[in-house]
């Protein structure tokens, strides 16, 4: 089958890993500018990106595909690019542009969305985030066909993923990624196959939004109960990764754990700092301090932290 592909991170291009695998022709793929990244801010392609170009396929990289905004040129270059690949359908994973309706029309076959959710829950850019901060005991992949809105296609298949209480966003990206790929793989075995899909409308309740992970989101606030702290460190690891301050600096927390108990202590106060055990009183709740980062540091355990940064029963955590 002839398929263009739009995707732009790791996510994306597990999916074209497999697709490439399985023997299909990938005649185009779009993904977002090389952006820079890393300390020296140099420009870096995409995961996409880079699989595309190890495969020999055809790249487009344009800023915006609509005709009448701010790049034009780029959205015709885009669309010339199309007109010659002539896809028969289109697949999008994480592809971080939207598609005006000139591009869901353009392949036979329309275009399919590998989505980290299971929809209508957690429509938009952070669904796996989103769904660990909420405490979500499952989440999966929903294959969708594409249309005008954010995320409101039909159905083509949807598989259910547990989220344990050890589940990062990393760790859970990854057990996602690979199962988009199987379930897009499956769908694509031939057209007669892809046109064999029921396609079931999404149900008009339980609709969740998931906004985009912003950096200012990462502070932690220790008045939160425990139990909302501990879910949101789960929610951004590996991005941006929540911090506190002491003694002038931000340090990071990557893992911990709720304890027992209902201190009578201001949120943020040291509880206890000893040996493996640094304990914080939270709004309600406390939290042990499992795994940590000073800047330009490692991720350290609690022990190592102490060692470097004292801290004492009653100190305050900003």
């Amino acid at each position: 089958m002839r398929i263009a592909f739009a995707g732009t991170p790791e996510f994306a291009a597990a999916a074209l890993r497999a697709l490439l695998a399985a023997g299909h022709d990938l005649v185009l793929v779009l993904t977002q500018p090389d952006r820079p990244a890393g300390r020296g801010m140099k420009l870096q392609a995409s995961a996409v990106k880079s699989v595309a170009l190890d495969h020999g396929l055809a790249v487009a990289q344009p800023r915006s595909l609509r005709l009448d905004g701010k790049f034009p040129d780029d959205a015709r270059a885009a669309r010339d690019a199309l007109d010659k690949a002539a896809p028969e359908v289109m697949v999008v994973a994480a592809y971080g542009l939207i598609l005006p309706a000139w591009v869901l029309a353009h392949p036979p076959l329309g275009c399919l969305n590998i989505h980290g959710s299971i929809l209508p829950r957690w429509r938009g850019a952070a669904p796996i985030h989103r769904a660990i901060e909420a405490g979500d005991t499952e989440t999966g992949i929903t294959l969708m066909q594409m249309d005008a809105g954010l995320d409101t296609g039909d159905m083509l298949d949807i598989e259910r993923v547990p989220i344990g209480p050890d589940d990062t966003t990393a760790l859970l990206h990854d057990r996602l990624a690979a199962l988009g790929a199987r379930m897009v793989v499956r769908a694509l075995t031939d057209v007669a196959t892809l046109q064999a899909l029921v396609r079931t409308p999404q149900p008009s309740e339980g609709v969740t939004y998931a906004h985009k992970v912003e950096k200012a989101e990462a502070a932690i606030d220790w008045s939160q109960p425990a139990e909302v702290i501990e879910r949101r460190v789960r929610a951004f690891d590996a991005f941006p990764g929540m911090h506190f301050q002491w003694a002038g600096e931000a340090v990071k927390l990557w893992r911990a754990r709720l304890a027992p108990g209902a201190p009578k202590a201001a949120p943020g106060e040291v509880l206890a700092a000893d040996g493996d055990l640094l304990r914080v009183a939270c709004g309600t709740g406390s939290l042990d301090l499992v795994v940590l980062q000073c800047p330009g540091g490692r991720r350290i355990a609690t022990r190592d932290f102490l060692a470097t940064r004292p801290l004492t029963t009653g100190d305050r955590l900003g």
